[in-house]
């Protein structure tokens, strides 16, 4: 398995390592940090057949579609809980059926 490793991709330069959990002697995670963005990311699991290149795609990626999410415009939510509350008139009452109607009319 790979411990630590760099590489340069798109101009970005990408620093990846392994870091176990606290009390695990076996789980241990992908991080990685990459020029240009104050975050470090945690996105994987480590695994025994791990190899320099397919962390490093995986890595590419993940932090690519991390991207194209925080560049798209932001999606409309569900509104839900606010039907009704922003005054908004309340919907027209169902009609009658036929023989209220009728009796209604005989009733005049």
């Amino acid at each position: 398995m790979v411990e630590k490793f760099e590489f340069e991709e798109g101009g970005r330069t990408y620093t990846c390592h392994v870091e176990k959990q606290k009390g695990s002697l076996t789980d241990g995670w992908w991080w990685f940090v990459v020029t240009g963005d104050g975050h470090r990311y945690a996105p994987f699991q480590s695994a025994r057949d791990d190899t320099q290149n397919s962390v490093r795609h995986r890595i590419h990626t993940y932090h690519t579609d991390l991207l194209a999410r925080r560049a798209a415009p932001p999606q409309a939510r569900n509104q839900w809980a606010r039907r009704g509350k922003d005054g908004a008139p309340a919907p027209a009452p169902a009609p009658a059926p036929p023989q209220a109607q009728a009796q209604a009319q005989a009733k005049k």
